[in-house]
């Protein structure tokens, strides 16, 4: 059986405990509570694999398809879960021509006159949705269908709104500054890491956007794969340094390598683990949501949590995540963040309590942030930080002194680097999707759709022949440590501490 129900979360990857806490699947520390709605997009158990479906533009009320709906938000690790029948997923030409107005871009074509499917995935031109206002009797018929509150695994959106790329990519996305995170590791003063992990984490939200207009990513397939890496800015990434036996082989000591895995389901989880061997530091993650329709946006909980594992410090940072809204749903979305989370250091007692705000209804401001910052045992922060986590944020410390904390628009998006399709393994999430992608770019929404229905149905018939030979799902980089999901072969596991390299930098 495939179907898992993850509970609260607990800590994961200290020096002394990860060795055994791989091994024995147990946890050393209870993380913090969290409140879920009592709707999911992971109530059923059919093994489902649809993603954004297409329907008629005019359907009666007798034959309405089931939808399945994923939010306009992220990072929204959800898996849609309609009851339709395969047949429907696929609509005629002249509906799925009708629905994307406007004329592609002409496509990226090597020197042969053949697609150049790593281009479509580097494009990150803004190709909004043409007309989306035109569409809005399509999304009214949909809301149409639902309630407030209602369980979200029954809506299908249409393939026009998907942005070109795997979920699993998405959550690369908290290291478009590089430098920044693994800069943690600098700092003596247990105080001043903490700042940073709080500086790092605050500024990882808004690469996530490439569009201003809300799109939704692919739902990852089980099984399926993403790596990539990124050099830092200021350090040489020395290639006679191969960490052979990291997350991604073909790179350095000195650069910040990623790897992702769908390791679920039911519910759908993904996981997530980087590293950088010579600061000796790494973050391990897993994510799934719940979600409820709201009437007029869709709010998602993620659940799940991220563990920065700082080596030389035997230091543990704790995070949790925000939830998600798509706003104007019935116009041109967009995406807002909002909730408490908090980041906290056991060893060291120093913790954050970070608060997304969101737009009240009548004036006020998109985007804010606020964060107080505490020492062991004090009751007022020591620092305060208020701002936009799309902007600019201002630090205020107790001392009375204010001074610029981030702005995330003036410091240098450091682009990751993926391994060329033409060399990817067939699970990973370029080369899977690379046609559904291609189809998008180039607005034929006939061959998204029919690319994406193909690779899902061989999820099916999958799922299906592992389901009549009473065979489980396998995981390949991760597995469950309690209620956690870890990485196989963590740094921490695989450095020791008399083993410092002699440069860090």
């Amino acid at each position: 059986m495939e179907t898992r129900r993850q509970g609260p979360v607990a800590t994961v990857g200290s020096r002394s405990s990860l060795s055994s806490l791989s091994a024995a699947g147990t946890s050393h520390r209870p993380s913090m509570n969290l409140i879920v709605p009592a709707t999911s997009y992971s109530s059923s158990e059919e093994e489902d694999f649809y993603d954004a479906n297409e329907y008629s533009d005019t359907p009666s009320s007798t034959t309405s398809p089931t939808i399945g709906l994923r939010p306009f938000v992220e990072p929204p690790s959800v898996e849609d879960s309609p009851e339709n029948s395969a047949g429907q997923e696929q609509a005629s030409s002249s509906v799925n021509k009708s629905r994307v107005s406007g004329t592609a871009a002409p496509p990226p074509v090597r020197d042969d006159g053949s697609l150049d499917y790593d281009a479509l995935y580097e494009d990150e031109s803004d190709h909004e949705l043409d007309g989306l206002e035109n569409h809005g009797s399509v999304v009214s018929h949909l809301i149409s269908q639902v309630k407030i509150g209602m369980d979200l695994t029954k809506v299908v959106l249409p393939t026009f709104i998907l942005e070109r790329r795997s979920l699993l990519e998405m959550y690369a996305d908290y290291f478009a500054h590089p430098d920044i995170f693994i800069s943690i590791a600098d700092f003596p003063d247990p105080k001043e890491r903490m700042v940073q992990v709080v500086r790092w984490y605050m500024s990882a939200y808004h690469a996530g956007r490439k569009s201003t207009v809300a799109k939704k990513p692919y739902n990852p397939i089980i099984g399926e794969i993403f790596k990539c890496h990124w050099d830092i800015p200021g350090i040489p990434a020395d290639s006679s340094s191969l960490v052979t036996d990291g997350p991604v082989p073909w790179c350095t000591r000195n650069q910040l390598t990623f790897v992702a895995e769908q390791v679920s389901h039911h519910p759908p989880i993904s996981a997530f683990y980087a590293e950088h061997y010579n600061k000796r530091i790494s973050f391990c993650a897993h994510v799934w949501t719940k979600s409820k329709f709201l009437g007029l946006s869709i709010g998602v909980h993620n659940i799940g949590q991220g563990c920065i594992s700082v080596l030389d410090y035997d230091e543990e940072y704790i995070v949790t995540f925000p939830n998600g809204y798509g706003r104007s749903i019935l116009t041109v979305p967009w995406i807002e963040l909002g909730g408490s989370v908090t980041i906290t250091c056991a060893k060291t007692g120093y913790s954050a309590n970070v608060e997304f705000l969101t737009k009240p209804f009548y004036g006020g401001k998109k985007n804010r942030i606020t964060t107080e910052v505490f020492q062991p045992n004090d009751k007022k922060p020591f620092l305060s930080i208020t701002g936009e986590w799309n902007g600019r944020m201002e630090a205020k410390w107790a001392d009375g002194r204010t001074e610029p904390f981030v702005d995330v628009n003036k410091i240098h998006v450091v682009k990751k680097k993926v391994r060329p399709i033409a060399e990817q393994t067939e699970n990973e999430s370029r080369k899977l999707w690379k046609e559904v992608t291609a189809g998008l770019r180039m607005k034929d929404i006939d061959r998204a759709t029919n690319a994406k229905f193909a690779l899902e149905q061989k999820q099916r018939d999958e799922a299906k022949d592992r389901k009549e030979r009473g065979l489980k799902w396998e995981t390949t980089m991760f597995q469950e440590a309690g209620e956690n999901w870890v990485y196989k072969n963590p740094l921490i596991m695989r450095i020791s501490p008399k083993n410092k390299p002699s440069n860090p930098h």
